[in-house]
């Protein structure tokens, strides 16, 4: 398998993961939502793969003809904080190979560009997530005036996928691998392991998805209701008892219209940097 193979396998890999558990609010295989099936969500992972692990593409161009691809595929808005998330992390893969994975990202980050910026702002505008309204400054649906890092630092503090440009993926590679690694530690299965990646975001920090939609005082709510559900279910919980609990509060949470996308997209980014770095060691130790 080459090495754009392995990349685009990957990616697969990790939105399949990411459907195959009950994760509250979100689309996945147990449950529709918001419009939306699971099959959307893997029709648009098969459109997106070959921009995002193409060998020769920049940051900014993964970005745009992933969502290009997708919104030919699926005609609508299914993947575009994933794919925001999932392009840097390919292209450390693709072209830092030599070094730990969270280090290649913080060199594809320090690199960004201008032109990574004007293709991202066109893959934003393109897939007009809910809520995106207009920004005093880097406005999506204006030229870029800046390069793509700079745009994410000056929206950091009200997106979370801003974020993670302007703090090298901290979450990805802090939070999200550990609680992955732990799971595993406590052979949890993966379903199981991936809720919890999940939760681990959505009781960490109000979901930004919800708050561009319905406000940060909703996101804050829906964090807490969060944390009394891990409270209840518990850490230890065996898998049929957790994804029974997660059923029960998905419904609750679609008929209130509430779905945590950052956290999800953010559970997809962590599931898709672990089997790439492990992509990367298997590599190292071949070759």
């Amino acid at each position: 398998m080459s090495e754009t193979q392995r990349v685009a396998e990957a990616f697969r890999a990790a939105c399949r993961d990411e459907l195959e558990s009950p994760k509250p609010g979100n689309v996945h295989l147990f449950a529709p939502g918001h419009r939306m099936k699971a099959q959307d969500f893997l029709d648009s992972a098969e459109a997106a793969a070959p921009s995002i692990a193409a060998r020769d593409l920049t940051v900014g161009a993964r970005i745009l003809g992933a969502i290009r691809a997708t919104q030919a595929r699926v005609g609508q808005n299914t993947n575009l904080g994933i794919v925001l998330l999932c392009a840097p992390l390919a292209q450390a893969a693709l072209h830092h190979s030599s070094e730990p994975l969270q280090t290649g990202v913080a060199r594809v980050l320090a690199e960004l560009t201008r032109e990574d910026a004007d293709f991202a702002f066109k893959a934003i505008a393109r897939a007009n997530p809910g809520g995106l309204g207009t920004a005093p400054q880097h406005d999506v649906r204006a030229p870029a005036r800046a390069n793509l890092l700079d745009a994410m630092r000056a929206a950091e503090e009200r997106d979370r996928i801003a974020y993670q440009y302007a703090n090298d993926f901290t979450d990805i590679f802090g939070l999200g691998r550990a609680t992955l690694r732990e799971a595993r530690r406590e052979n949890c299965g993966k379903t199981l392991t991936t809720l919890r990646v999940y939760l681990s975001f959505l009781t960490a920090f109000p979901d930004s998805h919800i708050a561009r939609k319905f406000g940060p005082e909703t996101a804050t709510q829906l964090m807490r209701e969060a944390r009394d559900f891990v409270a209840t279910f518990g850490p230890n919980a065996r898998e049929g008892v957790a994804a029974a609990a997660a059923l029960r509060w998905d419904s609750v949470l679609k008929q209130r219209g509430l779905n945590p996308g950052t956290s999800a997209d953010l559970t997809v980014a962590t599931l898709f940097a672990e089997y790439l770095a492990a992509g990367l060691a298997n590599a190292g130790k071949n070759g």
